[in-house]
């Protein structure tokens, strides 16, 4: 029999290093691809995996995701179909979520009062696919205690990640957090096994080690503190992503396709992998769609101008204006003159006549000037804007119109 499931999404994270995009918002909400948000990616991981009974763990400014959920996703005809906001309860003391694992153990009313036979607990800060009945079916396969989602990394790049260390059948054996020298993974010795940072508990073991771990003085962490301390004496499995597969990816695409978003040059970054005609992460996948919140206004329309391997938001207007490997959100205006490359450009935002974008994030809701040059001077970037240290300018969330 199908075991029950109930899945948790972490999506309380500050997203420190995203700012300004996270001045306003936490990590999670933060548009993505023109379309989505950060979250929409998780969740809809879930869905297409047969997963509907999601509890969203929210904690950091929280509100621009909680109306992001409201108008995108519903799930609803059946008892055990939905997708319920969780803010900090304060059920065991007057204080915010402490770590990953303190999250899940403020709300264990959540999980005994559903009485699953698995919990799957997920971040909300990644950009990937996954089929997690897959990454289950290891879970139940290996009759594991836990099993933790592992992407394999080179090796000289292990320092960067928590690392698990794994014995041949894939029982992890050890976890250090940026170890100065990672172990190598089984079978490759060239990569190691990096942390997701997602995990498939069996619901009697995450209640133990939860309660256990909130009578001790620990980071209450999922990856510091209950992986590494339990790795001794619980069945810990490791689960390679590298053997998930989606339906509909295209062999164009990265295998494992998989990215941490937390900086300002990861996050634009994913963006340029967006497009291409063989994009390293193709969202043109109608048997793994990603969903988004609908839109009810009006399609694109360009009524002229030079538009290059881009991707248009609907009821954008691009009026005699030149587009390069971009990207524009919904209800985007870029008038006469105006030329926007290698630019992340989010919905309401009005490019104004012979403005000029180049290496740009320009948040919700800006006006750009009319023949403002933006991007690719240093030294007056600076002075006006915020500059990431990777050269790329972020314009901060504008006012609402």
């Amino acid at each position: 029999m199908r075991p029950r499931i109930l899945a948790i999404i972490l999506a309380g994270g500050k997203g420190e290093r995203l700012y300004p995009l996270t001045r306003e918002r936490g990590k999670p909400a933060v548009p993505f691809g023109g379309k989505y948000r950060i979250i929409d990616f998780v969740i809809s991981n879930f869905v297409n995996s047969g997963i509907y009974a999601l509890y969203v763990l929210v904690q950091y400014k929280a509100q621009s995701l909680i109306e992001h959920l409201r108008n995108a996703w519903r799930l609803g005809g059946l008892p055990d179909h939905f997708i319920i906001m969780v803010p900090p309860q304060m059920r065991w003391g007057e204080s915010w979520y402490q770590g990953t694992a303190d999250a899940v153990y403020q709300n264990l009313n959540l999980i005994r009062d559903f009485h699953p036979d698995l919990v799957v607990i997920f971040g909300a800060d990644h950009v990937y696919r996954m089929d997690i009945s897959q990454m289950i079916a290891v879970h139940l396969d290996r009759r594991a205690d836990i099993t933790v989602a592992a992407l394999p990394v080179p090796i000289d790049q292990g320092s960067n990640f928590g690392i698990l260390e794994a014995d041949e059948t894939g029982r992890i054996t050890r976890f250090e957090e940026k170890p100065k020298r990672a172990a190598a993974m089984p079978g490759d010795a060239t990569h190691a096994y990096a942390s997701m940072g997602n995990y498939v508990f069996s619901s009697d073991v995450l209640v133990e080690t939860l309660v256990e771990d909130a009578r001790r003085s620990t980071d209450h962490d999922f990856g510091r503190t209950i992986i590494p301390e339990h790795v001794a004496h619980l069945n810990i499995c490791a689960y390679n992503f590298l053997d998930n597969a989606v339906p509909g990816v295209q062999p164009y695409e990265e295998r494992g396709y998989w990215r941490d978003v937390g900086t300002i040059s990861a996050y634009w970054q994913a963006h340029m992998d967006l497009l291409g005609r063989q994009p390293l992460l193709n969202l043109d996948n109608d048997r793994w769609p990603i969903v988004a919140a609908s839109y009810q206004g009006p399609s694109a329309r360009i009524i002229e101008g030079e538009v290059t391997d881009s991707l248009i938001g609907e009821g954008c207007v691009i009026d005699e204006a030149v587009i390069r490997r971009s990207i524009l959100g919904r209800s985007v205006r870029v008038e006469r003159g105006a030329v926007v490359e290698e630019s992340v450009v989010m919905d309401h935002t009005v490019v104004g006549q012979g403005a000029r974008l180049r290496r740009v994030i320009a948040d919700r809701y800006n006006l750009v000037p009319a023949g403002a040059r933006i991007g690719g001077n240093t030294d007056a970037d600076r002075l006006r804007y915020h500059l990431d240290p990777s050269g790329l300018v972020v314009l901060p969330r504008g006012q609402t119109r």
